[in-house]
């Protein structure tokens, strides 16, 4: 069975990430999934028992670097090591893609190409 989207995401836009967080208390996550769970561009949130935090979002308004902001107002931060440098980067260039491909317009495939000014 699959899950309801909200109404103002684009569910061909939605990102799913998900990143191992540390440093946080009960009280911290809580707020912080509360928070996640309200923001516009956030589908769903929610936290897995080792720490790790998954996050469904429409990458056509909102980054990985906008939510690892989120993380550290709410006092977390993300564990260190080569693998989450690696997800990092991976998905900051995937965040790029999804917005550019949002923003383009496709054209006839028998048509020259628009130029570019």
């Amino acid at each position: 069975m699959t899950k309801a989207h909200k109404a103002t995401n684009q569910e061909q836009f939605l990102l799913r990430r998900k990143l191992a967080t540390e440093g946080m208390g009960e009280g911290q996550w809580e707020d912080l999934i509360h928070d996640l769970n309200h923001h516009p561009c956030v589908d769903f949130a929610e936290r897995k028992p080792n720490g790790t935090l998954r996050v469904t979002y429409d990458g056509t308004h909102w980054s990985v670097d906008e939510l690892l902001e989120l993380v550290k107002a709410c006092g977390g931060r993300l564990k260190t090591g080569w693998w989450t440098r690696r997800n990092l980067a991976w998905y900051r260039f995937t965040d790029d893609n999804v917005r550019a491909n949002a923003k383009h317009e496709p054209f006839c495939c028998s048509k020259i190409p628009p130029m570019k000014k």
